[in-house]
């Protein structure tokens, strides 16, 4: 690396070394040197989004699937367009590294009024509501960028959050003083480093907490994948036999192939039940990362665990009862009791299956119909993008092939996520099928982001349902407001008014419909978009019971 880089270059460089390639954003003047270090690096490439929002999105999918993500917008109006986005990574612990271009330190210094301002001089107030979304932030200099970038990138993936990175335009094209620094690529970056006297007196606490168990069960959590500790969980897995089930917010972490897994978590919609019932008679929960008891992600709290049966393997600590260890990594947990746990005996339950598949060709489509046959559609290594709105609830219940990858956004739930992220994670993996199933109201939120697509050639199958209405938000308050109607869109069409080219598009309003556009889209070398025409009768995917539950547990 040469020691005559610019500040924003070292930047750029630092974060590439990471095995970051992309950078997501919208171009701005405050920020045009960091723009052109973009454009002009070897090892970078720009993916320009439609907009902040949507950039924050893509970040967080590409993010998901590579371990970090490069998100740049200018000065106060683009970075607090990114806020949600960067916030709901904050939510689900991804990292992404914010980086925007704020004006010269001759303006700020001289309290000079200029445009993306209120007006007032002043140019610090933005930079506390960015930080705020994020773990960690850091204000550029040439003096302070090499230190500060590796502060700024150890806490990062410490706590496995986003970073604000803050470079003023002048200072952004001035010479770094110091000595570079060479980084290594994920997932080799430090996280922490464990104590092992605490580690092995957590782990003992643990086996004498698993020896006495007579039902133990495991339920791994989304930050296994967070903290690259799957490795270490199978191991452990394999060794002890322990039956595992996931929440919504954690499949994917292990393969639901798996021997060991009875199904899903979600209180009493867990899925077969009997997953759900052993968990809830369990007398020890073996947490492996933090399994949040969150509304939609367990059946609108309808079954919530006994804490006292709970022990906690956190990112960086465990918690067995009262006692607490600290300085214990998760990796280095999971390891340590890969070798000495013992074998536990297993009570016989039934496996998860497929949806059962009904309905025949010529009937209209339906939510009962399109999940079963969607289970059939997914193979093996596919990436699946699931909305936060009613289709979260269904597609949490599928049984997932083997190394399928499920990416949701269940705890900040921000409608719209979805459209922009599938771009992310389909440009982290481009050998790997991205399916994306989203409801109408969300993807009307950020559906310009196709457009986006089509310019970079990425290659997804996009599953639009159209049922004319926010169907999540008909659930939670009482049902027919015409706040909840939504304007009809030609949604099949969009591909192609964005000029996006070579898109098999198509409208389904039959089962028959149904099953030959999935056909057409499994062999289609092209992207494909699948506009599910939702009867207006059949406004939602759940059985009327849960409906009524949900309603009852938001209801004033």
């Amino acid at each position: 690396m040469s020691k005559n880089l610019t500040v924003v270059e070292y930047v750029i460089n630092r974060l590439a070394d990471l095995g970051i390639d992309r950078a997501f954003g919208v171009p701005g003047d405050y920020s045009f040197p960091i723009d052109d270090a973009i454009e002009f690096s070897s090892r970078m490439k720009w993916v320009v989004c439609a907009n902040e929002l949507n950039a924050s999105y893509a970040a967080d999918g590409y993010a998901r699937r590579r371990g970090a993500a490069l998100l740049t917008t200018t000065y106060a109006v683009g970075e607090l367009s990114a806020v949600n986005g960067v916030m709901g990574a904050k939510a689900h612990r991804v990292p992404i590294f914010h980086v925007v271009g704020a004006p010269s330190t001759r303006i700020q210094r001289a309290g000079m009024i200029t445009h993306h301002t209120l007006g007032d001089g002043v140019y610090g107030n933005f930079f506390d509501i960015s930080a705020a979304c994020c773990g960690v932030s850091a204000k550029i200099t040439p003096d302070n960028v090499i230190t500060e970038m590796e502060r700024v990138i150890h806490e990062a993936f410490r706590l496995s959050q986003p970073a604000y990175i803050q470079i003023p335009e002048d200072y952004a094209v001035m010479p770094v003083q110091g000595i570079p620094v060479k980084g290594k690529r994920l997932p080799h970056v430090f996280r922490g480093k464990s104590n092992p006297i605490e580690v092995k007196a957590a782990v003992r606490a643990i086996l004498a907490r698993l020896k006495k168990a007579k039902r133990p069960i495991a339920m791994p959590s989304f930050q296994v994948k967070r903290y690259h500790a799957q490795p270490q969980l199978l191991s452990l897995l394999k060794r002890t036999g322990l039956p595992f089930t996931l929440t919504s917010m954690d499949k994917g972490v292990v393969d639901e192939s798996h021997p060991n897994y009875l199904g899903l978590f979600a209180g009493k919609d867990s899925a077969p039940a009997s997953a759900g019932k052993a968990a809830l008679s369990a007398d020890l929960i073996l947490c492996v990362g933090e399994v949040l008891e969150e509304d939609f992600n367990v059946g609108s709290w309808s079954a919530l665990l006994d804490p006292a049966r709970k022990v906690i393997l956190g990112p960086d600590y465990v918690k067995v009862g009262d006692q607490y260890f600290t300085s214990c990594m998760l990796p280095d947990v999971l390891a340590a009791l890969a070798r000495s746990a013992p074998r536990v005996k297993r009570a016989k339950h039934p496996a998860p299956k497929f949806l059962p598949m009904v309905g025949q060709p010529h009937d209209p489509i339906s939510s009962a119909a399109l999940y079963p046959r969607l289970q059939r559609f997914l193979r093996e290594g596919d990436n699946l993008v699931v909305e936060g709105g009613s289709c979260m609830f269904p597609c949490a219940s599928l049984l997932l092939p083997k190394g399928v990858s499920y990416e949701g956004q269940i705890l900040w739930a921000s409608i719209g996520w979805a459209t922009p992220t599938t771009l992310g994670v389909a440009l982290a993996e481009p050998k790997r099928r991205t399916i994306m199933v989203s409801g109408d109201g969300a993807h009307q939120l950020t559906a310009n982001e196709i457009g986006v697509m089509g310019r970079y050639g990425i290659n997804p199958i996009l599953i639009v349902l159209n049922n004319g209405i926010y169907g999540v938000e008909d659930v939670l308050s009482e049902r027919g407001h015409v706040y909840d109607d939504l304007a009809g869109w030609n949604y099949h069409t969009l591909p192609a008014a964005m000029g996006c080219r070579d898109w098999f598009c198509t409208r389904i309003e039959t089962v028959g419909d149904l099953e030959s556009a999935l056909e057409e889209a499994r062999n289609h070398r092209g992207a494909c978009y699948l506009e599910v025409m939702i009867p207006e009768t059949e406004s939602q995917p759940l059985s009327k019971k849960t409906i009524n539950r949900i309603y009852k547990t938001y209801a004033k």
